[in-house]
């Protein structure tokens, strides 16, 4: 049995993660996380104040890895805006799908003590909003990147939840629908 001193806060949040991906956020509860490392739930108040504060803590951990996820997507990405925002688009969709629980539980709360820290947040946004700006122009980048990361998130969450169901390639209709959102920025609208 591992000593409460030996568990650190940082094995505590991947270890619920893992929890909740498993078994879904309504089944974790600090007894089930104890029981992981073979020690009193008492021990874990060293570490958390309570179960919203472990998933305040979660989420903020799956935001860093959301963002870094992405960054590192684009290390070997084309030069092209297009193509950056394609790639974002595609790692924010695999990411989803690969921690579906921990993704839903960092945007599907409307609990403001669960929402996501303010400067993980802006480092998720400020690389798309970049990319955007070189495509619509900096008057018209953040009404582009929320339109975007609505149209992805959305199409994640309805894919999440199965609401899909009449065939095809879920991954080339993400695709085309983003390309075709992109590509309407470019063509001019009249006032």
């Amino acid at each position: 049995m591992p000593y409460p001193s030996q568990v650190d806060i940082e094995t505590l949040i991947d270890t619920a993660r893992t929890l909740i991906e498993q078994s879904g956020v309504e089944q974790l509860t600090l007894q089930r996380l104890a029981d992981e490392f073979g020690i009193k739930a008492p021990s874990l108040y060293k570490h958390v104040k309570n179960k919203t504060t472990l998933l305040q803590a979660v989420n903020t951990r799956t935001g860093a890895l959301l963002v870094n996820t992405i960054q590192e997507s684009l290390e070997s990405a084309s030069d092209d805006p297009i193509q950056r925002l394609l790639t974002m688009g595609r790692t924010y969709r695999d990411f989803a799908l690969q921690y579906p629980a921990t993704y839903s539980l960092l945007y599907g709360t409307l609990n403001p003590e669960l929402r996501l820290d303010p400067q993980i947040a802006e480092a998720l946004a400020l690389p798309l909003q970049v990319e955007m700006m070189a495509i619509v122009g900096e008057a018209n980048a953040l009404a582009a990147l929320r339109g975007a990361w609505a149209l992805i998130h959305g199409f994640v969450m309805l894919e999440l939840s199965q609401q899909f169901q009449r065939g095809g390639s879920l991954e080339t209709v993400f695709e085309q629908a983003l390309l075709a959102y992109l590509r309407g920025w470019l063509t001019p609208h009249a006032p």
